[in-house]
């Protein structure tokens, strides 16, 4: 089984890769990262560097890929990529949005929240 994760280049995007690393650790599962944002694209070693304790990986036999999508919506990138692997679950970072700002902006977030077919673990940084 495979654990995606929606990763962005922030502290919510850094709690969430670290969230899928213990998972994948406790699990014995590889992690898959979606790019959340648009024009990101990061590099494993790149992701590595942002894990504390990578080498906590590495012993374990967890493997950590890249995966990008044609989509240009991310959320639906991140579940297109969820169902494609037929991820156990997904993990994705929380940031503190206002009310107002909840209205005006849709919530890549929420969408996951809704749309995924397999659970989802929200954490904050």
């Amino acid at each position: 089984m495979t654990i995606v994760v929606a990763y962005a280049d922030t502290p919510p995007g850094h709690a969430a890769l670290r969230a899928a690393a213990r998972e994948a650790v406790l699990r014995s599962e590889d992690v898959v990262a979606v790019p959340a944002t648009a024009g990101l694209e990061p590099t494993t070693a790149s992701l590595l560097a942002v894990i504390e304790g990578a080498e906590g990986l590495d012993a374990s036999g967890v493997s950590l890929e890249v995966r990008t999508s044609d989509l240009h919506d991310p959320a639906d990138a991140v579940i297109q990529v969820a169902q494609q692997v037929e991820a156990s679950l997904i993990c994705l970072g929380l940031r503190r949005r206002s009310p107002v700002g909840k209205l005006l902006m849709g919530s890549t977030a929420q969408r996951v929240l809704l749309d995924a077919t397999c659970p989802v673990l929200a954490v904050k940084p």
